[in-house]
C-alpha cells in the first residue's frame, strides 16, 4: 500500500503503519480509520481497495509530508527574519522553549561539555 509515495509497511498494523506518514501520529491516524470507517486491527494487506482509497483521499485533504516540512522551514525562517526570540534560539542552535542549557540541551547543542573545569592546569611539555 503506497499513498503519497511513501510504502506502508505491510506487517504493521494500519494506525501504526501510517505514522511513516510525516504529520500523522497515532491520533491522526486513529482519527483518519475512524472516519474511513476501518478497524484500527487490520493490517494494509488486508484492507479492500474500496477502504485503501477512502484512506488515501482523507490522507490527500491534509498537509502532510513536503508541503508540511515546507510550512514548518517557512515558519522558522519567519522567526529568524524578524529577529524573534525564538528564531534567535533557531540561529544559534540552542533550545527554543525554554528549557535550561546549563546543564542537559545535549540534543541540541551536541555533546560538548561546556562546564567548570576539573581544576588541574595542563602540564607543559619539555
Amino acid at each position: 500500500m503506497r499513498i503519497l509515495g511513501i510504502t506502508i509497511p505491510e506487517d504493521k498494523r494500519i494506525d501504526i503503519g501510517l505514522t511513516v506518514l510525516f504529520g500523522v501520529g497515532r491520533s491522526r491516524a486513529a482519527k483518519i480509520l475512524k472516519d474511513a470507517g476501518v478497524p484500527r486491527e487490520k493490517r494494509p494487506k488486508d484492507i479492500s481497495t474500496v477502504d485503501e482509497n477512502k484512506i488515501r483521499t482523507l490522507i490527500e485533504s491534509l498537509t502532510l509530508e513536503g508541503d508540511l516540512k515546507r510550512e514548518v522551514a517557512g515558519n522558522i525562517k519567519r522567526l529568524k527574519d524578524i529577529k524573534a526570540y525564538r528564531g534567535v534560539r533557531h540561529t544559534r542552535g540552542l533550545p527554543v522553549r525554554g528549557q535550561r542549557t546549563k546543564t542537559n540541551s545535549r540534543t541540541r547543542r551536541g555533546n560538548v561539555r561546556k562546564t567548570m573545569g576539573t581544576g588541574r592546569k595542563i602540564a607543559e611539555k619539555k
